[in-house]
């Protein structure tokens, strides 16, 4: 997941990097060279996965919004990370080189079901309890709820990055 998310912002940065002359041209700005990428993230050798919370709002008006509860991010996240094997899952965080904290929210629109959610992983070095890393996902909400799930698991798959 962070090494597929690594790959991705430094393909990023170096597309930006590629398009930074003509863009300077453009500007009045010339833009900076790119930050780098926290050490952190590729010295990791254990992790330990935090549940941040999740709407406790199973339902509206009687109709389940997402299955899996308000836990479900967690569940995918702790057997993503463990199916990966990328890194060794801690049971405690003073443990971990990063703490990976998921939380999730639904949006309240008035209506009847929730049109958007971030889906939010923070990426913590556990020592100093600062962020190093953050990415969000929006889920979409639908009509229906096996969209609904299946447009959970497109998030939790970006922030995973599978």
């Amino acid at each position: 997941m962070l090494k597929t998310t690594l790959l991705l912002a430094a393909s990023l940065i170096g597309l930006s990097s590629l398009f930074a002359p003509g863009l300077s041209a453009q500007s009045k700005t010339p833009m900076p060279p790119p930050a780098p990428v926290p050490p952190q993230l590729a010295a990791a050798q254990t992790v330990f996965i935090a549940n941040a919370g999740g709407e406790s709002l199973d339902t509206v008006i009687d109709e389940t919004v997402f299955d899996g509860g308000p836990d479900r991010p967690y569940h995918e996240l702790y057997a993503a990370m463990k199916s990966w094997g990328r890194y060794q899952l801690a049971s405690a965080p003073g443990s971990a080189d990063l703490v990976l904290e998921i939380s999730w929210e639904l949006t309240d629109t008035g209506l009847k079901l929730p049109l958007l959610g971030p889906l939010r992983l923070q990426i913590i070095e556990p020592k100093t309890h600062i962020t190093v890393w953050a990415i969000t996902e929006y889920v979409r909400g639908a009509v229906l709820l096996g969209n609904r799930d299946t447009n959970f698991d497109a998030a939790m798959n970006a922030v995973v990055g599978l």
